[in-house]
């Protein structure tokens, strides 16, 4: 193909789109190198969707409308922006249409003003910014790109310095940041941007764009690269306000938010003061939010205090964040659905005082709520969060005027708590973590008494629950149970983090169990996932058998995936 002097309309457009392509193909190799020691699909996969939706938002302009283009790269990037990458990349993304909708076509030098804009933009988004990060290398890529323009380079020649001054710069974050050096990976963020750069040369120029590569335990394509170690040593921290434990900041929030511009900067001192990793981009009254904090309820509240009002609010637990749960939010928002499946009122149902609302994932769990009279189910859990909206439009459908809400995941929590002054019926909010909290509730569930008097009930009765679950390590790290490798399968108690280790989920459930039970333990329920077999099922059923006869073993078949086993004792 020949070799494009300027960047019309067209390969601005294909850019985007290949860019878009790109990120998805590599997501995997992305969401590896991130810290964390279990599944995580961050970067990658955060990325990919926030430029699905500037994509979607491009397809619907007129392909030969520079100004219409920009705008739609712009506006989708703001909306469509996920997790902390996403609403960095969406500021990058909008300082380029922002640069290049002044000019068409595009040259050398103009190519490098956008890149500057992009860098100065995503500085100015991140309350803290943290070098050894995509801010970084997006910097040093367009002082690349500027060094090139002004000595005279052509567009290729500047997309091309660019390029070379980011893969240094990429290569270079492990020095910048210790948690990167220490699970020998390089920024994934500032990897994912290099793929912009390959996506304009192969554009502009027709260079191949890197290949993504099956997960080999190195890190993924990206960084295969660029020659990273692939050895990882024991972390748990996280890129953010200098060296961060998961357990520091456990939780990422984000949402859209309505709120006076002369306001935005108390409304980011305000989130200051409760978390790190803060990102913030918009403008004209609409803003795209991102924070990593322990306290989601302040998260949500800083902007009503300031006459702002959040909505679309999205809540994720860094820790428990997975590839799998990720994908089917993309297939689900691919097809145009929401990622509720809710289960509505009216078939057959009889009219009862108070309704339950219950979110869960996992066939047998939905037909087990189904069994404890519960009318409406929301299938989410662990990143799958539902919104506002979908808890709204599945208390607004029960036979109910008063209704409880169990929300099973800590991230639900926060959003289930605005639906009561959002419905026209009178909603509780049971605030249960997991599911055999959620079924200990259910037991003392009255369909014929007060929303008040099941709430106080049902929390009484979710309190006495001890609970574990278990879920494979795909990090080498430590924990205050002991090394863990890669692959391991790791027991987390409730409250006390990470507490057995084992080469096999028997083991650590047995491990687990051990941590769990007390002497006057009465009643072990365990919810098999997906992913449990019937030996190691059997293994467990038979150690509590010899070993604590005295206790009544429940075992019901939840089918929820990631987590084999899910434990709960009275």
């Amino acid at each position: 193909m020949p070799t494009l002097e300027r960047l019309n309309t067209e390969a601005l457009r294909d850019t985007v789109r290949t860019f878009r392509d790109a990120v998805r193909a590599h997501a995997g190799g992305l969401n590896r190198l991130n810290v964390y020691p279990v599944p995580d699909g961050d970067t990658g996969t955060n990325m990919a969707r926030t430029l699905d939706a500037v994509v979607a938002e491009m397809d619907g302009t007129d392909p030969d409308d520079l100004d219409a283009t920009c705008d739609a790269i712009s506006h989708g990037s703001l909306m469509g922006a996920r997790g902390n990458s996403g609403v960095i990349l969406s500021q990058i993304m909008r300082g380029i249409a922002s640069t290049l909708k002044t000019q068409a076509p595009v040259t050398g030098a103009k190519f490098a003003e956008a890149l500057q804009a992009a860098a100065t933009g995503a500085y100015q988004a991140v309350l803290k910014p943290i070098e050894g990060t995509i801010l970084t290398v997006v910097r040093l890529s367009a002082d690349g790109a500027k060094e090139a323009a002004d000595a005279g380079g052509s567009l290729v020649e500047v997309v091309r310095a660019a390029q070379a001054a980011g893969r240094i710069a990429l290569a270079n974050t492990p020095e910048q940041l210790a948690v990167l050096k220490d699970a020998g990976v390089v920024d994934a963020g500032g990897a994912g941007f290099l793929l912009l750069l390959d996506s304009a040369l192969y554009v502009v120029d027709g260079e191949a764009l890197p290949e993504p590569e099956e997960d080999d335990g190195t890190g993924g394509a990206v960084a295969a690269a660029f020659d990273q170690p692939a050895q990882r040593s024991g972390s748990t921290k996280i890129g953010g306000a200098g060296d961060v434990d998961v357990a520091d900041q456990r939780y990422e929030v984000m949402y859209l938010m309505d709120l006076a511009d002369e306001q935005i900067d108390a409304f980011k001192q305000g989130w200051g003061a409760i978390g790190d990793s803060i990102v913030v981009v918009g403008g004209d009254g609409i803003w795209n939010c991102h924070v990593h904090t322990n306290d989601i309820g302040a998260a949500i509240e800083v902007p009503l205090d300031l006459g702002g009002r959040p909505k679309q609010i999205r809540v994720t637990d860094l820790f428990e964040e997975v590839d799998e749960e990720h994908a089917k939010r993309e297939a689900a928002m691919a097809g145009g659905r929401t990622n509720a499946s809710i289960t509505k009122a009216g078939g057959g149902l009889t009219p009862v005082t108070t309704a339950v609302v219950a979110v869960c994932s996992g066939e047998g769990l939905v037909e087990l709520f189904a069994q404890l009279r519960v009318q409406g189910v929301v299938t989410g859990g662990q990143t799958m969060n539902p919104s506002t909206s979908e808890l709204l439009d599945t208390v607004a459908a029960v036979n109910a005027d008063q209704v409880v809400i169990l929300p099973n995941n800590k991230n639900i929590i926060p959003v289930a708590e605005q639906v009561n002054a959002l419905s026209a019926k009178h909603v509780m909010v049971v605030p249960t973590t997991s599911m055999p909290e959620a079924l200990a509730a259910l037991v003392v569930y009255d369909p014929e008494a007060s929303a008040d008097v099941n709430y106080a009930q049902m929390v009484e009765a979710a309190e006495s629950v001890a609970t574990g679950e278990v879920t494979q390590a795909i990090r080498d790290t430590n924990s205050d149970a002991g090394p863990i490798k890669e692959g391991d399968w790791i027991g987390i108690v409730k409250g006390d983090g990470i507490a057995a280790i084992s080469d096999s989920p028997h083991g650590v459930s047995i491990a687990l169990l051990e941590h769990l039970l007390e002497d006057d333990a009465e009643l072990v329920t365990v919810i098999t996932g997906e992913d449990a077999t019937a030996e190691s099922t059997a293994a467990i059923e038979g150690w509590l058998s010899d070993h604590r006869a005295d206790i009544t073993v429940e075992v019901q078949r939840g089918g929820q995936p990631l987590y084999p086993y899910l434990f709960g004792v009275e």
